[in-house]
């Protein structure tokens, strides 16, 4: 298949590009595309024939759900049943990085939900996501553009290594702002529960809802169902071709064991500080303790590891709660549970 690659360049030939890959979309094609989280690879949330595509494409098992991206929170009322709490969250967190999980109208395909009788619907705060989907003029279902199960991606030339000839057009519009998934829940008898972190917190939620939840399956591989009910919830995820191995342990002690047990082709995740701590090479995230600005570079680094061709990658353990939450839950699946405790 030959891809078109379109880089952002801020003039009127952006439009014009935008109408041509929202006639792309409509025709039931593939494009990837930048929002505020991770690049998405879209098609037509409406067409069977499209998910299928996406799945193909991305090499992902088809009952793994995919998000349908509209272009305003309202949009969703024509996609679900949606409710009174739906409306409260959308307007504290929409557009932005939630997800949201209702029952679906007779209009989603099964291909789309995988086979569950739920859609999960996000409506990005990336301008050119959304005007993509407005001149599409459908709802574009979306996951991750990158290889299953890899690193997700948040430069456009991630999605170049990854998609270049598997789909018809990459925007590319540079680097994706927050660059973790966005937070999915679901709202099922007025309780929100969240299925996959994000930027939006539980305690960002609980100022809407009043019982937030947080499912098992966050931050407990062994209770990860055999059907998913969320993108994001398989055992093994977001994993480079690098050991990711997480470490249980602070500060000098950290250190020493990674000096310790590390070899020449190994790697380390170090804030701008530790770097010289290491004898491995040290994989740079930012300010020590900085969940942010760790969540905003862990893919680029991950992926990193594999352009290095480092054998193992040791990661500090984050905490499992809070704005930490999220990277614990890409880490632990990117380990596959490896966590190692001193």
């Amino acid at each position: 298949m030959e891809t078109t690659v379109y880089k952002i360049v801020g003039n009127d030939a952006d439009r014009e590009m935008l109408a041509e890959a929202g006639r792309l979309l409509r025709e039931g094609a593939l494009v990837a595309f930048p929002t505020e989280t991770v690049y998405g690879l879209g098609a037509s949330a409406l067409s069977t024939d499209a998910a299928a595509k996406i799945y193909e494409a991305k090499g992902r098992p088809s009952d793994n759900p995919l998000i349908v991206h509209v272009c305003e929170p309202a949009d969703a009322e024509a996609l679900a049943y949606t409710t009174p709490l739906y409306y409260a969250l959308a307007e504290r967190f929409m557009p932005g990085p939630l997800t949201v999980i209702m029952p679906k109208r007779e209009l989603i395909p099964e291909a789309v939900t995988g086979g569950l009788d739920t859609v999960a619907v996000r409506c990005p705060t990336n301008m050119v996501a959304r005007e993509l989907i407005r001149m599409a003029g459908v709802p574009v279902a979306a996951p991750s553009a990158n290889l299953s199960g890899s690193p997700s991606p948040t430069k456009g030339e991630h999605v170049v290594a990854d998609l270049y000839g598997r789909v018809d057009m990459i925007i590319d519009g540079g680097d994706c702002d927050i660059g973790v998934e966005s937070t999915v829940i679901s709202i099922a008898d007025g309780i929100v529960t969240i299925l996959r972190p994000g930027a939006v917190t539980e305690q960002m939620l609980s100022e809407v809802c009043s019982d937030v939840r947080v499912d098992r399956a966050v931050v407990d591989l062994g209770s990860v169902g055999a059907k998913p009910a969320s993108p994001g919830m398989k055992y093994k995820h977001y994993s480079p071709n690098a050991n990711v191995i997480l470490v249980d342990a602070e500060g000098d002690v950290f250190v020493r064991y990674v000096n310790t047990v590390a070899g020449d082709d190994d790697g380390v995740f170090a804030s701008e500080a530790e770097a010289e701590m290491f004898r491995p090479r040290a994989l740079v995230t930012g300010q020590v303790g900085s969940a942010a600005e760790l969540n905003h570079s862990l893919y680029a680094l991950l992926r990193e590891a594999d352009e290095l061709g480092l054998k193992n990658v040791y990661i500090r353990k984050p905490p499992a709660w809070g704005e930490h939450l999220a990277l614990f839950n890409r880490l632990i699946r990117a380990a596959a549970g490896q966590i190692v405790k001193i």
